[in-house]
């Protein structure tokens, strides 16, 4: 297994978050000796769609200026849309994404991709109600377990949790592309 030692990893979420697509890839990259961070529009705790509660080390509009080794993008159809509108996070991904630094986004985490204006020509997966969206967004997407494009890592659903964790610390190890 790749090491992350040394390595900051952002997962970026707020209330409403699929609790598996957080808690799971938090695990991976913790076990892989990454130091985890989590950013939310507001302080204090956010909580999942099945009542997971996790604390927020810092908001996004703290965190704007800052650089992470890697991002994740949990899923949650809440989750995903209230953090499209958040400017700070929607600059901090589009900031990431442009400096060719991994991001790893399943199911409906991919959805801020479209804001943050990256996803031109670039080959991702997505829960499949997405797909339009992203297709607009000039993204080319596929129906596969896990894809991996310079980087950007992404996934469907919970059942891909396994490949998409595996792939994020390879990504996240491997660091920029």
């Amino acid at each position: 297994m790749a090491e992350l030692n040394g390595k900051t990893i952002a997962i970026i979420a707020t209330d409403g978050f699929e609790d598996s697509e957080l808690t799971s890839p938090l695990q991976a990259v913790k076990e892989a000796g990454a130091d985890v961070v989590v950013l939310a529009p507001e302080a204090g705790q956010i909580e999942g769609k099945k009542g997971t509660k996790v604390d927020v080390d810092a908001t996004t509009a703290e965190s704007a200026e800052k650089c992470f080794d890697g991002i994740i993008l949990p899923g949650g159809t809440t989750n995903a849309d209230h953090l499209r509108l958040d400017d700070s996070a929607v600059a901090i991904v589009k900031k990431h994404v442009e400096a060719g630094m991994p991001l790893g986004a399943i199911c409906h985490g991919a959805w801020i991709l479209t804001d943050a204006d990256v996803l031109n020509e670039r080959t991702l997966t997505s829960y499949p109600s997405l797909k339009t969206d992203l297709i607009n967004a000039g993204a080319i997407w596929t129906d596969q377990e896990v894809v991996c494009d310079q980087g950007l890592v992404s996934s469907r659903t919970p059942a891909d949790l396994p490949a998409f964790n595996a792939k994020i610390v390879e990504e996240f190890a491997e660091g920029k592309h």
